[in-house]
């Protein structure tokens, strides 16, 4: 075999290696994508069901918590921020925000217990906390595959094809680092029951306040 024979047979297999290379490359970056969208939209999934379900344990909770007027604006101003068409860096920043005034309600909740005594109340508290672990956990889940598919593109050889393919960095479900400092205010009305509650009976009923009287004492006759 002469020495031009091996040249291009070497040629040819290194043309068949950056095929077979290329074609590897591609499916495996493509499959990312897949798994990254696939992963999003499990996420959005649970965001609108949160959507969804918060106004009903607001309405549930509104005539019982009538001195908690500020705590109840935070939950229902924080859902109006959900935006599915913002940027995942705002969407992150209005579920986080979300979550935080709905764990200020649940703390609130816990200062009635006539509200424990609601079923409806404790289905949608329940069904909201199982919506929020779902939320955390396919959050996870998609900015992990998120990582995985920016890390590749990256890396060689994926690096050498991404230009020509289009192939950009994707953002995480993470809000700004500004975002994530500011504390929603409802985080600020976790301290002790406002003091111009009335005490309450378990049936929802006011009663006196003992603190200025004392307990009354018979006539003197």
């Amino acid at each position: 075999m002469g020495a031009l024979a091996i040249v291009g047979l070497a040629a040819l297999l290194l043309l068949v290696a950056g095929f077979v290379v290329a074609i590897t490359t591609y499916n495996s970056v493509v499959a990312m994508q897949r798994r990254s969208d696939k992963a999003w939209a499990n996420v959005d999934v649970a965001l609108k069901q949160r959507y969804d379900e918060l106004p009903n344990l607001v309405q549930a909770v509104r005539d019982v918590m009538t001195y908690e007027r500020a705590v109840l604006e935070d939950v229902t101003n924080a859902r109006a921020a959900y935006a599915p068409g913002a940027s995942l860096p705002n969407q992150a920043a209005a579920s986080d925000a979300t979550t935080a005034a709905v764990r200020s309600l649940f703390a609130v909740v816990e200062r009635y217990p006539q509200l424990h005594a609601q079923e409806n109340v404790l289905s949608l508290q329940a069904e909201i906390e199982r919506l929020e672990g779902l939320i955390a956990t396919r959050r996870e889940f998609f900015n992990d595959s998120v990582y995985l598919y920016n890390a590749t593109i990256r890396q060689l050889p994926a690096v050498l094809f991404a230009g020509a393919m289009g192939w950009q960095p994707r953002d995480f479900f993470r809000a700004p680092d500004g975002a994530r400092d500011e504390v929603p205010a409802a985080l600020d009305r976790l301290g002790p029951a406002q003091e111009d509650a009335p005490a309450r009976t378990t049936d929802g009923t006011e009663r006196p306040d003992d603190a200025g009287g004392g307990t009354p004492t018979p006539s003197q006759g």
